[in-house]
């Protein structure tokens, strides 16, 4: 009797609880009842299906996008060189070899001068369909031969149309028919933070392409050039990409990729290329003119530093320090001299040295420009004629060109 009240009791407590879990479904969770039994779908992607998935501007799918740069890329490959240079090096034999009494008893042979071949390779750029190629001096520097390989497998001998060592940059030519070119672009528009593509040959290895950011621009005082406006970028930059491009995510080639900072001799993701604006203006010149016209006056100068402006009673660095001035030049035609302090030019504030020896550089010679500026205290201004830069200097740093 007792088993069966209990078995009762058993019962309706299940009931119970059921009759309620019904309830609690219907009631107040209705969805456990639609998604019972509902099989999960996966969305694979793939081109259709990505190239409709965006946010905003920024496609978040295609493999046009963000996700790979493979246009741009196909855009500039063609235009890319490998430069492949060959030089006879002779040796010079030492004296103790040419003696008479050591020939007698060895004769000749070991006196005679030895010669050898040295290759090197490097990238280069081409920028017309006329077959001008833009690459680094350094490339082609000292070469007898100079072989240019085209990324579609033709190949050619080139010439030298002219060089500019203030720059680092050489102008070659080849005879080929139907040649590409590369798409020039803008480098002032470029901004830290820009994604970038290095394309050149490093370690003969064959065309590569590495990615990167700008990550700065207007860099100087490396010692690499005279003339520095560098970008800094952290693309991968080794030996054999010297000469070779930098491109935008749109194929355009905003500059020439050419030193690496490096205690190694490979990348450490600090490379230096110069800013197509500024290689166009060289380029242009090398082309129509052989060489390139750059004003100077015949000083050396540097920033004004804080300790020199406090000393002399001047308010901020603002202004440039001469600390030379050459013979016979036309600075010292115009009576400035060493400690002088050139606070503008042309009614401009000198702000920074650099800009302003550059600005000096791109002078035609025969421009004058009115300097203004304090000696001893004493404010000053004078007017120089600008001439033709006639030497050549290659400073040298810590910064050094990727052969």
């Amino acid at each position: 009797m007792a088993i069966r009240k209990f078995l009762s009791f058993l019962l309706q407590t299940i009931m119970t609880g059921l009759a309620a879990a019904f309830l609690y479904v219907l009631l107040i969770d209705p969805d456990l009842l639609r998604n019972s039994g509902t099989v999960v779908e996966v969305i694979e992607s793939s081109q259709e299906t990505a190239a409709e998935t965006t946010t905003g501007n920024t496609r978040t799918g295609d493999w046009n996008g963000p996700v790979s740069y493979a246009d741009a890329v196909e855009k500039a490959v063609p235009a890319v060189v490998n430069i492949h240079t060959a030089k006879v090096i002779t040796h010079r034999v030492h004296p103790l070899l040419k003696d008479p009494i050591f020939q007698k008893f060895f004769g000749d042979h070991f006196a005679q001068a030895r010669k050898e071949l040295q290759t090197s390779l490097g990238s280069g750029v081409l920028i017309s369909p006329q077959g001008f190629v833009l690459t680094n001096n350094h490339v082609i520097e000292g070469a007898d031969q100079i072989n240019i390989l085209l990324a579609d497998g033709r190949s050619a001998r080139a010439r030298v149309v002219g060089t500019d060592l203030d720059t680092d940059l050489a102008v070659l030519n080849i005879t080929i028919d139907n040649l590409p070119s590369i798409i020039i672009g803008d480098s002032s528009r470029l901004r830290v933070g820009d994604v970038v593509l290095a394309i050149g040959n490093p370690f003969g290895v064959g065309q590569t392409v590495t990615s990167g950011i700008i990550s700065a621009t207007g860099r100087d005082h490396l010692g690499i050039t005279a003339y520095e406006d560098f970008i800094q970028t952290d693309a991968a930059i080794n030996p054999g990409n010297s000469g070779g491009a930098l491109i935008n995510t749109q194929g355009e080639l905003i500059a020439i990729n050419s030193a690496i900072y490096s205690k190694s001799g490979g990348s450490q993701g600090i490379g230096f290329a110069i800013p197509i604006n500024l290689a166009k203006g060289v380029m242009t010149q090398i082309i129509e003119k052989g060489y390139v016209v750059r004003g100077w006056l015949g000083i050396e100068a540097q920033d004004l530093t804080a300790q020199v402006a406090k000393r002399i009673g001047l308010p901020d660095t603002t202004g440039m320090l001469i600390g030379a001035v050459m013979d016979d030049g036309p600075a010292a035609d115009a009576g400035l001299l060493p400690g002088d302090i050139i606070l503008t030019v042309n009614g401009e504030a000198v702000v920074d040295t650099s800009k302003v020896m550059k600005t000096i550089s791109l002078q035609q010679p025969g421009t004058v420009i009115e300097l203004g500026g304090l000696r001893k205290g004493a404010s000053f201004t004078t007017r120089a004629k600008v001439i033709q830069r006639p030497g050549i200097s290659k400073p040298t740093g810590q910064a050094q060109v990727v052969e």
